[in-house]
């Protein structure tokens, strides 16, 4: 399982948008972190939330919870730096949150064109599990550098309202809820929960995401990423094993990964292969093969 990190960097260097070169940087060589942080800033709006296209698939201006998740991503791979923009963004979370705690999976937007029919058209009086627990889980890998996070309580609500609803769960979700649901419980460490989803989960972890494109699954590292955490039990090693050289085994001759699924405009599909570059170099790094 070789990767070519120089390779990455070239194709980081040729086909990326610049935040996510320097998430890279940050990451892998040593970058500023006050590069990175620069370059999401232009992403943000003046109410705290994040928009402009920070979700490739959502090109309106507005705030989304979609924004938020990767601005925490970028927040989380600058730590141990830490930035108030963070905490900003838990406040603008908060004052969107439903009563339950919820996030809704997208709020209204006067500018739809270029998004993906499920932000465009999602109700956004309901909260939404599946984004919750994805901002969520990312929040919280935050929280692990940065004390104003930890202690905001939109994370302890979002969180107790997922917890929640995962009790409630009583079939297998859709794939990527229970994908991120899986993510949450296993950060959070509660075996308990994890050992619930698990139920929901073939012995090779593969779990079609229903109105996906042909062969788009969630697989075992999407539900148990981190080696040390209890969502890893549920599969045995060689499953693991097999998952891993299938992800590092996806490294292209340019240097890049692609995603699996569909993008809803030109720019969405340049997009994303940057974006999922630097998330998927750092699922392996996590893995000790980086």
């Amino acid at each position: 399982m070789n990767i070519d990190l120089k390779t990455a960097a070239t194709f980081m260097a040729t086909q990326a948008r610049l935040l996510d070169r320097r998430r890279f940087e940050v990451l892998f060589r040593d970058g500023d972190p006050a590069a990175a942080l620069a370059a999401l800033e232009a992403y943000r709006n003046p109410d705290g939330g994040y928009g402009h296209g920070l979700e490739p698939d959502c090109r309106s201006v507005t705030s989304q919870p979609g924004g938020a998740l990767h601005a925490f991503e970028v927040f989380a791979d600058v730590g141990p730096a830490t930035s108030p923009r963070a905490a900003e963004l838990c406040d603008w979370l908060a004052s969107i949150s439903l009563p339950d705690g919820g996030i809704p999976f997208a709020l209204p937007m006067p500018d739809p064109g270029g998004s993906a029919p499920f932000w465009a058209n999602a109700d956004p009086s309901v909260s939404s599990l599946q984004i919750t627990a994805i901002v969520a889980v990312t929040a919280h890998r935050v929280a692990a550098h940065d004390p104003a996070v930890a202690a905001h309580p939109w994370l302890a609500k979002a969180t107790s309202y997922c917890l929640a609803e995962i009790e409630k769960l009583d079939e297998a979700p859709h794939a990527l809820v229970l994908a991120f649901a899986m993510k949450l419980v296993d950060a959070l460490g509660d075996t308990r929960l994890v050992e619930k989803l698990g139920r929901f989960l073939p012995a090779d972890g593969v779990v079609a995401v229903g109105g996906g494109i042909e062969g788009e699954a969630m697989r075992p590292l999407d539900f148990a990423p981190e080696p040390g955490g209890p969502a890893r039990k549920l599969f045995r090693p060689e499953v693991v094993e097999a998952d891993l050289r299938r992800v590092a085994g996806g490294q292209h001759e340019d240097g890049g990964w692609r995603v699996d699924y569909t993008s809803y405009s030109p720019a969405a599909a340049l997009e994303w292969n940057g974006m999922f570059t630097v998330g998927t170099l750092g699922l392996l790094r996590a893995n000790g093969l980086v």
